[in-house]
């Protein structure tokens, strides 16, 4: 007996719910409380209050300065890097051997990577130990504020080191929808130095194809706190870490104070996203302006030359700052300035491996149930639009990126306000819906181009052969999207393990997961076991990609043509 499997209705409804619902509700929580309405801590609003105090207090001018300079200068070397290498150097040689090394990287979580930056550049780190004593005469580490600077400028650098491989393969899926290279020919034989012409010629048609995500690089970096709690300054920090303070004081009143930070916040996103949106047009008109003069700009080796040593630098700087991490969690002694530990021990891994597995456990818990259920609302989207002919829209892309363009801490301490008056917050399942908000879009705009490739005529032979469109779906068209679908399941787990803020905010403290430990174990500075943690991390952000490449070669080892989808 068949039993009829018709294609649920609801899921684009729930996507839908999911991706708007907690930002909503969380916002609505964020402005009460910014207002003075809290009832669990006995405030009845609305009153100013809260934003008098956020006025008075010393450091909000520092914490506002360093939120939007930070943000925005990562944001711009971040794309400025992006586009000198994919200008001087696309489709070459060394382009393709830097986006080998890249490509893995994108799967890093922000705070490991942070954590084997910080093990480089700090003064006891290997920089200074690998100029010292022979350069430098140092016999000590230096008293120089190397990271945690007032600045922010080790922030940044941490930011453009992991933004860049973002950027770089989001455009590089853009550029598979305009003919680039034909239009860097065209612009070449004009005259045009190589450079010049794909900035002129291919990058006004690709910014319009990657704007959103450039908004949603400049709304995170404004906006993070794992990466500003490891590298940022402390006194006063950037008003996001403020923000995450206040919020886990056991004083629930200041919880008011923490909204109306929040507010200011997520005023300052809106404020930076606008003034970015009037440099674009700024712009625009001065490369116009370019054009009409008739300059070439034919000699543009030294600008070749810098972008590709950026893009190599920070890949450098990550890849080292890894092996620092390996170095660091089996170094016995190791002291400075030499170069390498005394002797490697297992010591850290036998004392901190029993804790480590129990929090990847939870980990894998919570990353499998967020991408399993985006899985699942993504997959019945795409086939209700497949089936109603249904195309996203405009509107519709803006609504998928609404999640990852309003601040965090712009809505999660309102959604945290709101389950702990329905009292269901710190719960595991309350934290899986919290990661579930941004797990979803990174898997729908993973998965959409493969699932919509996917040849219609194999769909009509089987229709011909009498096989319904539930069958079609399970039975030929999922089976053959294996690799994309694995894929985009290895995006969604990552996008999870790196989730710092909604499982620190929602789970309350309660719920620990290996990059909450990680960043926990910053304030400790117990460099072994900061390294421990942080390979585990990355080992697990990178294992299911791992899996998603294997795992079709396994299953097609007899269908050649299946390996990729």
């Amino acid at each position: 007996m068949r039993l009829p499997l018709a294609l649920p209705p609801v899921l684009p409804v729930l996507t839908i719910l999911v991706l708007i619902g907690p930002v909503l509700a969380g916002l609505w929580g964020t402005i009460s409380a910014a207002f003075g309405h809290l009832p669990v801590a006995g405030l009845y609003g609305p009153s100013l209050q809260p934003f008098e105090a956020l006025w008075n207090w010393p450091g909000l001018g520092p914490a506002v300065r360093l939120s939007l300079v930070t943000g925005v200068l990562a944001t711009l070397l971040s794309l400025l890097i992006t586009l000198l290498l994919l200008a001087g150097w696309s489709g070459t040689r060394p382009f393709r051997a830097v986006l080998r090394l890249l490509s893995p990287l994108l799967s890093v979580p922000h705070a490991a990577a942070a954590f084997g930056l910080l093990f480089l550049i700090q003064p006891s780190g290997w920089i200074a130990r690998a100029l010292s004593p022979w350069l430098t005469g140092w016999q000590r580490p230096p008293d120089v504020l190397l990271v945690q600077d007032p600045w922010g400028l080790a922030m940044t650098l941490g930011l453009v080191v992991k933004e860049v491989p973002f950027l770089l393969l989001i455009s590089l899926a853009a550029l598979g929808q305009i003919d680039s290279q034909g239009r860097l020919r065209v612009a070449m034989a004009l005259g045009y130095g190589r450079v010049a012409a794909w900035i002129f010629a291919v990058g006004p048609a690709l910014y319009q194809r990657i704007r959103l995500p450039i908004y949603v690089v400049l709304a995170y970096s404004m906006s993070v706190v794992d990466v500003a709690v490891i590298l940022g300054p402390n006194t006063p920090p950037p008003l996001s870490v403020q923000i995450v303070r206040w919020m886990a004081e056991p004083d629930l009143t200041l919880r008011t104070l923490a909204s109306a930070g929040a507010l200011v916040q997520l005023a300052l996103v809106i404020g930076a996203l606008l003034l970015w949106r009037g440099a674009e047009r700024g712009i625009a008109a001065l490369g116009t302006g370019l054009i009409y003069r008739g300059w070439r700009f034919s000699r543009d080796g030294l600008w070749r030359a810098l972008g590709l040593a950026a893009a190599a630098t920070s890949v450098g700087l990550v890849l080292a700052g890894l092996l620092g991490l390996v170095v660091w969690s089996f170094a016995a002694r190791w002291s400075f300035p030499d170069l390498l530990p005394d002797g490697m021990s297992l010591r850290s891994w036998s004392r901190n491996s029993p804790a480590a597995l129990e929090t990847l456990a939870t980990t894998f818990a919570i990353a499998g149930a967020a991408t399993l259920a985006a899985l699942v609302l993504t997959l019945g989207c795409l086939e209700t639009e497949e089936r109603r002919n249904l195309r996203l829209t405009r509107k519709g892309l803006w609504l998928l990126y609404l999640p990852l363009l309003v601040p965090q801490t712009a809505f999660l301490p309102g959604m945290q306000t709101l389950l702990l008056g329905f009292g269901i917050d710190r719960t595991l399942w309350a934290v899986v819906l919290a990661h579930l908000v941004f797990v979803l879009p990174y898997l729908r705009l993973s998965l959409e181009g493969p699932y919509k490739a996917w040849d219609p005529r194999l769909g009509a032979v089987g229709a011909a052969m009498g096989a319904s469109r539930n069958r079609i779906f399970l039975q030929l068209r999922l089976p053959m999207l294996l690799a994309p679908i694995l894929t985009a399941v290895a995006v969604g787990m990552a996008v999870s393990v790196g989730q710092y803020l909604p499982t620190l905010l929602v789970g309350g403290g309660r719920i620990q997961t290996l990059t909450t430990e990680a960043v926990a174990l910053a304030a400790g500075g117990d460099r072994r076991a900061i390294g421990l943690y942080g390979l585990v991390q990355t080992a697990a952000a990178l294992l299911p990609f791992v899996l998603a490449l294997a795992l079709p070669l396994f299953v097609w080892r007899n269908r050649r043509g299946l390996h990729h989808g």
